[in-house]
């Protein structure tokens, strides 16, 4: 459950919000600046909801109140009405989470509240971690979610262990950086770390490149040169893309880690195999090998410890960290001071689904620093599939009806959708919706009303609402 402090002298808010935010969510309305901030110091609250709008207070001293809580680690959402909206967008910058204006919609006002939540969890978790690992060999994974702490678990288990590793997971998920960080953990990490693309190696040189060749094994050989698996030494060989390796291959590869030794092409000197071994791949080896195209053999030889790579749409939760990190790091390379990513942006981010997982991340960041106008990443700054995330659905009529049946449809799963997330209450419904109780009703009853019926939408009807003295206004 997530607890949520509103501070504000408008007690109706707390009868407006508190029996339609459902089990998920607590609310506490609290008037007196000295009982909010005991609260928020003995950790009593989730997040904090300011209302700027309070007229029993001034503007100014809010402003102080906030400066005054700033530090004590509980996300804030500022509440307001569009005649506030500049300050509060100045408290953004200044380290508000988001705002939400006055009177909220509940739907948003949820997500809003459990981003805020969500994110000050991120931050305390992260700062866990880097005092749990300060010197972790990891530095180049980021997050701290969940499943990103089950693959730093293992890469600590299988450090130091001669046993190769099968890293797997989906394009982009960063299984590389998995196996440089299971290097930098072993006792090897001043030892050479070398990776071999493998489908980016000819066919008719894999040979050599892996296992080198004496001079004139083949035209064009001046000179004895030495493979891969020289190369490493007794450091770590990496073989990225393990899967795409042809069927003559994998024989020869199979006898190297049944034999643990080699020889280069033209020679029959064997030299013993010294280097420490991770494979990776995007394929899946097991449904290769039930297909013939991947040797069993080979598969339990790779395959005696195996890491996932989560995909980045399992672990969203980290996204807030990655964003951050690239932003510093291209801002840096690019000479181009960048700070901050706006929460709106961050929402879009976080909606997103990332089939490029990682490295789609990586280049969103990159353009969006290049497009920027000033020190933050906005949505404008962002690509277009991600500023138009479809949420609710709004292509899915049948593609034979008109413009005005497909927005006719569309305005009635808003009005259920609203209903819904508001647990039934068409009041808040229709106030979330900025349109009339009559013409809401008129929406789920009648879903073919004409386009005539959107001029109720500017005339709000909510019914009576409870006046500070507690009477009907």
């Amino acid at each position: 459950m997530i607890r949520l402090l509103l501070y504000s002298q408008d007690l109706d808010l707390k009868f407006l919000l508190g029996p339609t935010l459902g089990n998920e969510y607590s609310l506490v309305l609290e008037r007196r600046t000295e009982i909010v901030r005991g609260i928020i110091t003995n950790g009593e609250c989730d997040v904090l909801i300011l209302d700027l709008d309070s007229a029993a207070q001034s503007l100014q001293r809010q402003l102080e109140f906030f400066d005054e809580i700033r530090d004590l680690g509980v996300p804030v959402v500022v509440m307001t009405d569009d005649n506030s909206r500049a300050t509060a967008m100045d408290l953004v910058q200044r380290g508000v989470s988001n705002y939400i204006r006055k009177p909220p919609a509940l739907p948003e006002l949820k997500i809003i509240v459990r981003r805020a939540h969500e994110f000050a969890q991120l931050k305390r978790e992260l700062e866990q971690v880097r005092h749990l690992i300060p010197d972790s060999g990891c530095d180049q994974l980021i997050g701290s979610s969940a499943r990103t702490r089950v693959v730093y678990d293992l890469i600590r288990r299988v450090a130091n262990l001669e046993a190769p590793v099968l890293i797997t997971g989906e394009s982009g998920t960063g299984k590389e950086l998995v196996a440089r960080a299971i290097h930098n953990l072993s006792n090897r990490k001043d030892r050479p770390f070398v990776a071999i693309s493998c489908g980016a190696i000819p066919e008719t040189l894999v040979e050599a490149e892996l296992f080198g060749a004496e001079r004139g094994a083949y035209t064009g050989a001046a000179s004895r040169r030495r493979g891969y698996l020289e190369e490493a030494g007794n450091g770590t060989l990496f073989f990225d893309e393990i899967g795409e390796v042809s069927a003559h291959t994998q024989v020869k590869l199979l006898r190297v880690l049944q034999e643990r030794q080699f020889c280069r092409l033209g020679s029959s000197q064997l030299i013993p195999l010294q280097a420490r071994l991770l494979f990776a791949t995007h394929r899946n080896l097991l449904q290769m090998v039930e297909e013939g195209t991947f040797r069993q053999d080979l598969y339990y030889r790779v395959n005696v410890m195996g890491i996932r790579s989560p995909a980045l749409r399992d672990h969203t939760e980290d996204i807030p960290a990655l964003a951050q990190h690239f932003l510093n790091v291209y801002s840096r390379l690019y000479q181009k001071p960048m700070a901050h990513i706006a929460p709106n942006a961050m929402a879009l981010l976080l909606e997103y689904k990332w089939p490029g997982n990682v490295r789609e991340l990586e280049n969103v960041i990159q353009g969006a620093i290049v497009m920027s106008d000033d020190d933050t990443v906005h949505p404008k700054d962002l690509p277009g599939d991600l500023q138009r995330p479809d949420l609710l659905g709004v292509g899915d009529s049948l593609p034979g009806s008109s413009f005005e049946d497909q927005m006719q449809d569309y305005k009635v799963r808003l009005a259920h959708k609203a209903i819904q997330e508001c647990n039934g209450n068409k009041t808040l419904a229709a106030r979330s919706l900025n349109i009339s109780r009559t013409y809401l009703h008129r929406l789920i009853k009648e879903p073919n009303s004409g386009p005539d019926d959107e001029l109720e939408s500017c005339q709000p009807d909510y019914g009576p609402v409870r006046s500070r003295a507690g009477g009907a206004a």
